[in-house]
């Protein structure tokens, strides 16, 4: 971690949650923020904000003095989201896994803009894959950040997937703990250490399994709270960034055209296509640069077939898409996975293909 990225300050809008864990697990959190002269301003608590580099001395200190339970464990489990309602109804609601993933893109906008949590699909498996944006973590920082983080998402992927269905393994970048058997049981899955990324796998046919807690009324009303929140919170967003996000929530749309995003977005075709021309900018533009993006953060993972890629991406064919990628970085998408390093780097995943 950087000196720039330590004192860059990030949300702290789950500190209810950090409460109630370092109470479960007997310490005394408020001593703990006076010893590390950590100070949270008073005020509401929507814009109560934590230097990166304070939030990783405070996760060790409570990982330290935990007198019970590994401290990230609780911190995960425990997690509910008490200002934010509305995410944990849209989640209990939702018709389907794939549905109840999305709202891993609004906690990235409201709660944890450094992290990044998305959903890959290949083959028979899908994967919630981890990355801390910006940062170079490396393999031998303690996982404390990954493991709170998986411990909430197999509280709630468990809250929603029909029995018998459970996750299939955990994955994490780093080397086995001095506590890995404890991590295994915690978790109840294999856990496999030294993993090329941190990830949560279950079987694929469960994004789509219909769920019991469907709701669409309840869960039609959250989503419009939750656009609503994000319009407060994230004001900047145009137009452009929402036909962006349509695409990289749901590539399906990248092969589909225009009209299918302009529905998704609840617009007419002609209203998109008009509104984008007054922002100096073209559907066609944006879905290139969406596709470039997504196709090399594919590309950093050497096990992705590139004919796996260009269909996620909406091509019609490997060639279509070896095209249109030398065309968008001068070299062909062999040529330049090669050149990135020579394999995978750690950190880097499939992104949002499905």
């Amino acid at each position: 971690m950087t000196a720039a990225t330590a004192a860059r300050r990030i949300p702290f809008i789950t500190l209810p949650n950090w409460i109630k864990a370092a109470a479960a697990c007997g310490i005394h959190f408020q001593g703990v923020l006076q010893e590390l002269g950590i100070v949270i301003e008073p005020g509401r608590l929507e814009h109560a904000t934590i230097e990166e580099g304070q939030l990783a001395r405070l996760m060790a200190a409570c990982v330290q003095q935990s007198r019970t339970r590994h401290f990230p464990f609780v911190l995960g489990e425990t997690y509910s989201f008490e200002y934010l309602a509305d995410l944990e109804t849209f989640i209990t609601t939702s018709p389907t896994l794939r549905e109840a993933v999305v709202v891993l893109e609004w906690v990235q906008a409201l709660i944890t803009p450094y992290i990044s949590v998305r959903l890959r699909e290949h083959g028979d498996e899908a994967r919630l894959v981890l990355h801390v944006l910006g940062d170079a973590r490396s393999r031998q920082e303690p996982p404390w950040l990954a493991e709170s983080l998986f411990a909430s998402i197999f509280r709630f992927g468990r809250l929603l997937m029909p029995p018998p269905h459970d996750f299939a393994r955990l994955m994490m970048r780093t080397p086995a703990p001095p506590y890995a058997q404890t991590c295994r049981d915690f978790f109840g899955v294999e856990v496999i250490f030294n993993a090329e990324e941190d990830a949560a796998v279950f079987a694929r046919r469960l994004l789509d399994l219909p769920l019991g807690g469907d709701f669409p009324s309840l869960h039609s009303q959250a989503r419009t709270r939750i656009e609503q929140q994000l319009q407060r919170v994230l004001p900047q967003d145009s137009l452009i960034t929402r036909v962006e996000r349509a695409l990289q929530r749901k590539p399906a749309l990248l092969g589909l055209g225009a009209a299918a995003t302009a529905t998704e977005l609840g617009l007419q075709l002609r209203t998109l296509q008009r509104r984008l021309a007054q922002a100096n900018d073209r559907f066609d533009a944006i879905q290139a640069r969406v596709r470039h993006q997504m196709a090399c953060e594919a590309l950093a993972n050497p096990l992705t077939p590139l004919d796996d890629i260009s269909t996620a991406l909406g091509f019609a064919d490997r060639r279509s898409f070896t095209r249109a990628f030398s065309r968008w970085s001068g070299l062909t998408p062999s040529a330049w996975r090669q050149q990135q390093g020579q394999g995978h780097r750690p950190g880097q995943d499939l992104g949002r293909l499905s």
